[in-house]
This record gives C-alpha cells, sequence and structure tokens, in this order.
C-alpha cells in the first residue's frame, strides 16, 4: 500500500488520512495543546472558505506566542492586536488574555531605562503595544483607557528627533526601516478614542510635540518604497491631513497599477530585492525559482484591499471585485493564506498577517456573516 505526504502533520495511507509524528521544528507556532504546523506554499487549498479555520488560526499563533516567547512581535501578536479587535463584528470580541498581556509588556517597558528603550525591537515593542491598545479601545472598549494613554506617551517619549522610531534593518516589512514604524505609530495615534483631540487641547505638552514632528515626518520623508507608500496611504486614511487629494490618488494609482491579472497583489512587486531590510533580503529574494514573476499573496492582496476601501473605494469596485475573488479560492486547508516570507524559508510567519488582512478585506467588503449569525 503506497504511502504519500498529504499535508504537514498526516499522511495518506490507501484511502485514509491518518496523523504522523511531527518534530518542534515542524511546527510554526506550539505551546501546551497548541500546535500549528509549518507553513507551506504546497499546503492544500480548502474547497470552500472557513472563516472558522482561518479563526482558530489567528487565536493559536497569538497564544502562543504570547505563552512560548513571551514578547510583542509584530508579525504575529502585534498583528493580532491591530486587526482582530476590528473584526469583532465577524468574530465576535477577542480574547481579553491577549489585552492583559499587551498591559504586562507595557508595565515591563515602563520599568527599563528611557536609553535602553530606543534600542533593537523595543522601540517596534512599544509602537504595536500602542497600536493594539487603541485599537482595542476603537473596536471593543469605546472608549480611551489609561493603559492605552500609557503606551502612547511611553511611545512619543523615546521618539528620535526626526519624528520617527528606532528600527533594526533586518525583518522585512515588519521590522526594515524607520518609516513603517513611523506610519503605525501615527495609525496609533489616530485610533485611541479620542486621544488626538485631548492633546491638542494642551499643545504645550509633550505627546502633542512628538504628534507634530510625526506628522512632518511624514508629509516630507520621502517613502523607500512602493510598499512605503501603501503604508502612508493607509495611514493617510486615519490621518486624513497627511495627504491632500492629490497625493492620496497618485498613491492609490501606484497601489492599483499593481494587482496581477489573476486579482491578487504580490508583496515582492512592492519593492526592489535590495530595498527590503537595508538591501540585506537581496540574494535571498534574486535566488527564488519565481523571482521575475512572484505569485499574489495573502498578506499583499488583503492588505491592498483594506487600504482601498479605508480610503474610500467602494467594495463594488471592479479591482477589488477581483482581489476578493482571489481571496476566496486560495485559503489554505490550515485556514491560512499563504505568503512566502521576505526572511527566511523557515516559518514564514508572515503567513499571520496574511491571514489577518484577507479576513478584514472580506468583512470590509460584508462578505463574512456577522458575529452569531451564520447562513
Amino acid at each position: 500500500m503506497s504511502v504519500i505526504q498529504f499535508f504537514p502533520g498526516f499522511v495518506l495511507l490507501g484511502c485514509l488520512l491518518l496523523p504522523v509524528t511531527l518534530q518542534a521544528d515542524d511546527f510554526q507556532y506550539q505551546f501546551e495543546a497548541i500546535s500549528v504546523p509549518k507553513a507551506t506554499a504546497d499546503e492544500p487549498v480548502r474547497t470552500q472558505l472557513s472563516i472558522e479555520a482561518a479563526a482558530k488560526y489567528l487565536e493559536h499563533g497569538s497564544a502562543a506566542w504570547n505563552g512560548q516567547r513571551k514578547c510583542v512581535s509584530c508579525h504575529t501578536n502585534g498583528t493580532y492586536m491591530t486587526i482582530r479587535p476590528q473584526l469583532s463584528r465577524t468574530l465576535g470580541p477577542p480574547d481579553a488574555a491577549n489585552r492583559a498581556f499587551f498591559i504586562e509588556q507595557l508595565q515591563k517597558l515602563q520599568a527599563e531605562p528611557p536609553e535602553r528603550l530606543k534600542q533593537s525591537t523595543r522601540p517596534a515593542q512599544v509602537i504595536y503595544i500602542a497600536a493594539g491598545l487603541a485599537e482595542w479601545d476603537a473596536a471593543v472598549g469605546g472608549s480611551l483607557s489609561p493603559e492605552t494613554e500609557t503606551a502612547l506617551e511611553l511611545m512619543f517619549r523615546i521618539q528620535t528627533d526626526e519624528g520617527t522610531w528606532g528600527t533594526l534593518d533586518c525583518w522585512p516589512p515588519f521590522e526594515s526601516d524607520a518609516y513603517h514604524e513611523a506610519t503605525v505609530a501615527a495609525m496609533a495615534a489616530a485610533a485611541a478614542p479620542g486621544w488626538i483631540a485631548k492633546v491638542q487641547a494642551t499643545p504645550d505638552a509633550s505627546p502633542a510635540a512628538g504628534l507634530e514632528k510625526l506628522r512632518k515626518y511624514l508629509r516630507t520623508q520621502p517613502p523607500l518604497h512602493d510598499y512605503s507608500r501603501v503604508l502612508l496611504l493607509w495611514a493617510a486614511a486615519r490621518m486624513p491631513d497627511l495627504l491632500t487629494q492629490d497625493q492620496r490618488q497618485e498613491l492609490l494609482q501606484v497601489l492599483l497599477k499593481h494587482q496581477k491579472a489573476d486579482g491578487s497583489w504580490s508583496i515582492r512587486a512592492f519593492a526592489a530585492s535590495e530595498a527590503w531590510g537595508g538591501g540585506n533580503r537581496a540574494a535571498k529574494l534574486k535566488a527564488e525559482p519565481e523571482f521575475s514573476d512572484p505569485p499574489g499573496d495573502g498578506h499583499m492582496t488583503g492588505l491592498a484591499i483594506v487600504v482601498l476601501r479605508e480610503n474610500g473605494t467602494p467594495a463594488s469596485d471592479a479591482q477589488i471585485q477581483k482581489g476578493l475573488a482571489w481571496l476566496k479560492v486560495n485559503q489554505r486547508e490550515s485556514g491560512r493564506w499563504w505568503t512566502r516570507s521576505l526572511n527566511t524559508d523557515s516559518w514564514h510567519f508572515i503567513t499571520y498577517s496574511g491571514t489577518a488582512y484577507p479576513l478584514l478585506a472580506l468583512q470590509m467588503c460584508d462578505e463574512l456573516p456577522v458575529a452569531g449569525v451564520r447562513p
């Protein structure tokens, strides 16, 4: 009887799908009872879209990262806290344990010396804590919380004189340039209910000065590549005075021109290989077999639709509809949408945002049922 590999964690023996023993390195996320197999390009595509499978993947990935890694990471629990609260209409409220973990990490970072907070991954952690708590307040709590105010104050306290934050140029796209961090910081400030109005009422206070430095940075600093331009467009949807209408239209055209014939978008088309991570990923990217014509992916397709919708493009738009059609037929068995990492071919953690963004895109186009209401 033949035995063939069918999907990570299973083999097909005759007509039976049987589990096999996986090693620790075979998992993308693993903690206690949570075991999520690695993401792979050859994972089978689902025959039917499953919101439940995607939601389970998001919950398990964040919970496992919190439990095993015990830090805030942009690509997993940072993405969870900035996107999952917005999905409450479809998935119900997120687990409050995630917010509690962010508050715990905030308190630990508050105890760090100020200069240490400006080093390594700490600026990104502070920014994503502020952004996650702000999104929670906006979508779940409904009002500005003291914890979010504290996080935003800490975020602006470690801001550079140029108006952005320190970063490592190592892990694109989330942690490879200061421009990215500035856009997330802008979205954090804008998402926090009433926070901008509150700080602008006391213009002599340091958060108000920091907010103005951030605005100046994003208005005057040229984006590094088209991916940066998409992030600026996203931030400007939340903070409209960043761009003129003409500038917004120009960036929308940049985004739209990258759509592929099948309706998808590919993150690899949004920057030259030398532009990611200060050029430290160029050799890896150029060696990929699909370098000359990279396929569409969940991360960029979901993000493109989200940014288009937040900037007022109707869900009925033909290009959005093509993107939605691609998402509906490209979900994998695990609930993820495949996105190949820009960094290594080991973990492909970008499949996490590559799943969160498509879910939000589908919700923003009224393609998902309301929580508790299933057809």
